[in-house]
């Protein structure tokens, strides 16, 4: 459970996060990442209908696209989310109540966590991968300093990650970065537009993983 569905991830190294996002703009932005192999994103619960459009992306893009759910804070958003076809969960905290509802449920699971203290706890409350949250307000050198005492411990920095800082937490030890309005956001709608930004986020993965090499 700690690879699946999530293998994915690590190897494309982005997680493409919608908050808000039109359903239909979402499933044209689907269709873009599946285009250029990110065959995965999180739609956050706290999104109109959220259900509903992991419901409708689930079905359209069955076998293709790998749907989770983000913003989970509690176990019945876990159940409602899985339910909807979600095939892993992302919350923002470490719960544990949540911890049991995804191994009940036989998904993976990414609490959001900060401290040394807060990872070391997500962890063992069996996350596939530990979210750094929010990632911008400690940085890339402070995931580096983290992978020092925790180097097993597999991080993915959300909130705040652009295109800028993308390969330097990635060169500090990252598995992959969550990126959230700076892909979909107001512009997500806009495929010209995403497609460009898209293949930035992918050239800065590529040599944030140069570096760490």
């Amino acid at each position: 459970m700690r690879d699946e569905p999530l293998a994915l991830l690590r190897r494309v190294g982005i997680l493409p996060i919608a908050r808000g996002v039109p359903a239909a703009n979402l499933e044209a932005a689907a269709d873009l990442l599946l285009e250029v192999g990110i065959g995965i994103v999180e739609v956050t619960m706290n999104s109109t209908d959220a259900s509903g459009t992991i419901r409708r992306l689930a079905d359209r893009y069955e076998g293709r696209l790998i749907v989770g759910a983000g913003t989970v804070l509690d176990a019945d958003l876990a159940t409602a989310a899985v339910d909807a076809g979600a095939e892993f969960l992302v919350t923002p905290h470490v719960d544990e109540s949540v911890a049991a509802a995804a191994h009940r449920l036989k998904v993976p699971f990414v609490p959001g966590a900060l401290t040394p203290t807060e990872i070391l706890r997500a962890w063992r409350a069996g996350a596939a991968l530990v979210k750094l949250f929010p990632a911008v307000t400690v940085g890339p050198q402070y995931l580096r300093q983290l992978r020092g005492p925790l180097p097993d411990i597999p991080l993915l920095p959300t909130g705040g990650v652009s295109v800028e800082n993308t390969a330097e937490f990635i060169a500090a030890g990252a598995v992959a970065v969550g990126v959230g309005g700076a892909l979909l956001g107001r512009q997500a709608g806009d495929l010209s537009w995403l497609r460009t930004e898209v293949m930035k986020f992918v050239s800065a993965v590529q040599r944030g993983r140069q570096q760490h090499a």
